[in-house]
């Protein structure tokens, strides 16, 4: 392990720093910059969580920092503590400044939680997950700005490679989640001028370590998904996690879309593969994490659908709806929110073949409305769904759909803007028919409320009270009901 200190200028010029090395100096602690900070810096990133390592009480350093803070600038200034951690953390002008004890650390075989001592700056260092991640700034008055790199993380910067301090299998075995994170670090961190990839020793070592992944709870699981699934192009944290194995542990049904099969010659197209583009696409073009996730999931289901036919091959009729039921089941197994996330994820699911199946049929008012009608204010991000699940290599079939897709999107704009038929509310109430008619609560009133409903969506009378409450006593002369006197 080389010890690499070169004084790096202009590297901590924002006033905590400042704050933090004269802070230290006075109760005789070293303090570092460690970790993501410093390795963003290099990289012409904006950062602004900091994390302070230091030899001795982060949570006493921390504490006496907001005290020379709320004293210099008249500023009430609190640090929180985490007793149970040893850490502690504090807001300063848009920064997120976390605090934290040097520490080494071991492990048991059955747990990622490990047996905690105090350390120094390089027993931290080598407890760090990779090389990347591990290098330090010094906040001493002497070698202030120094960078400390004991792992030549700066040259694994600069050659795109994630790369763990130690051994790959103790470094995975120890935490498994590390695995994940690598993942997440190189689709994160690539760009179009360079690819961030895992060496080879590291993925081999994910292969074997693998089974160590059910250590792990799976609200940590979700946490890396969530972020990978927000990087530019999350295809690629999807591809390494299928390479590794992982795949079969985080989302076993969506490893299941990567089966191929044949009958008869007849094969039908990678799914995999082509959910991973419809996830890039959409990330192109939304930074929504719940629409994002809904394209990782939209085809979830065609392995259960998928049938062969003789006479046309194979089919995946029903996917949607049977994908629609499998979310629930899905953000459960996660522990992710079973609440109106799950539900906007589920709506997308199940209707993201109504735009498409329009572009090869003629667009009607009736359907357009009922389209509107299902999909209320999501509408817009159910096309931008539907827009990316556009994926043929056929470059003139691609070009056709979207000429008739864009046909379909103005006829969404037209209909809402004659009929304002998103968020539609039924003009006719259970209420109002109970008083018109005199009746208790019964299944007749739902029938004549659909019946109008059904009507102002198939465009047989207007969306307008007049037009509705006509067409409600017409309903109901024809069920033999009379008006209350």
């Amino acid at each position: 392990m080389s010890e690499n200190k070169t004084i790096v200028k202009g590297s901590l010029e924002r006033p905590i720093f400042r704050i933090v090395s004269e802070t230290a100096a006075e109760m005789g602690v070293r303090a570092f910059v460690i970790g993501g900070f410093v390795r963003d810096h290099f990289l012409g990133r904006p950062n602004n969580d900091i994390d302070i390592v230091v030899e001795g009480s982060g949570m006493a350093l921390a504490e006496a920092v907001a005290k020379r803070i709320s004293k210099e600038e008249k500023v009430k200034c609190f640090a929180t503590l985490f007793k149970n951690f040893g850490t502690a953390m504090l807001m300063y002008k848009g920064d997120e400044v976390e605090f934290v004890g040097a520490r080494k650390e071991s492990y048991r075989r059955e747990s990622r939680k490990p047996i905690v001592e105090d350390g120094t700056l390089r027993d931290d260092q080598l407890r760090r997950d990779f090389t990347i991640n591990a290098m330090a700034f010094s906040l001493q008055k002497d070698d202030f700005e120094a960078l400390v790199d004991p792992f030549n993380g700066m040259q694994d910067l600069a050659a795109g490679i994630i790369r763990t301090p130690l051994d790959p299998d103790t470094t995975y075995s120890d935490d498994p989640l590390r695995m994940l994170r690598a993942i997440r670090f190189a689709a994160k961190l690539s760009t179009p001028e360079l690819t961030f990839r895992i060496v080879p020793e590291s993925l081999e070592s994910m292969k074997r370590m693998k089974d160590r992944m059910s250590i792990l709870s799976k609200e940590r699981i979700v946490e890396e998904l969530d972020k990978m699934l927000i990087t530019p192009k999350p295809s690629m944290a999807f591809r390494l996690l299928d390479e590794t194995g992982l795949l079969e542990y985080v989302l076993p049904d969506l490893a299941k879309l990567k089966v191929v099969e044949t009958q008869e010659g007849k094969g039908h197209k990678d799914n995999f593969s082509h959910t991973l583009q419809v996830l890039d696409n959409v990330a192109a073009a939304s930074d929504n994490l719940w629409l994002r996730w809904a394209a990782l999931l939209h085809d979830i289901g065609k392995p259960r659908s998928k049938r062969f036919d003789p006479a046309v091959g194979w089919t995946f009729y029903g996917h949607d709806v049977i994908g629609a039921r499998m979310v629930e089941r899905i953000f459960k197994d996660l522990k992710m929110p079973q609440n109106e996330k799950m539900k906007y994820v589920q709506k997308l699911v199940g209707l993201h073949m109504r735009p498409i199946a329009l572009v090869d049929e003629e667009v009607t008012d009736s359907a357009v409305r009922r389209l509107l009608f299902d999909a209320g204010d999501d509408i817009d991000d159910l096309m931008i769904l539907c827009n990316a699940d556009i994926t043929s290599k056929n470059l003139a079939k691609v070009r056709m759909i979207h000429e008739n897709f864009n046909l379909v999107k103005r006829k969404l704009v037209e209909v809402e803007e004659k009929d304002a038929i998103r968020n539609f509310k039924n003009p006719i109430t259970g209420e109002y028919i109970m008083e018109v008619y005199g009746l208790s609560p019964c299944r007749e009133i739902g029938v004549i409320k659909d019946a109008v409903k059904d009507a102002i969506l198939d465009g047989k009378i207007g969306n307008n009270f007049e037009e509705a409450d006509a067409y409600m006593r017409k309903i109901a002369s024809e069920k033999g009901l009379e008006e209350k006197k």
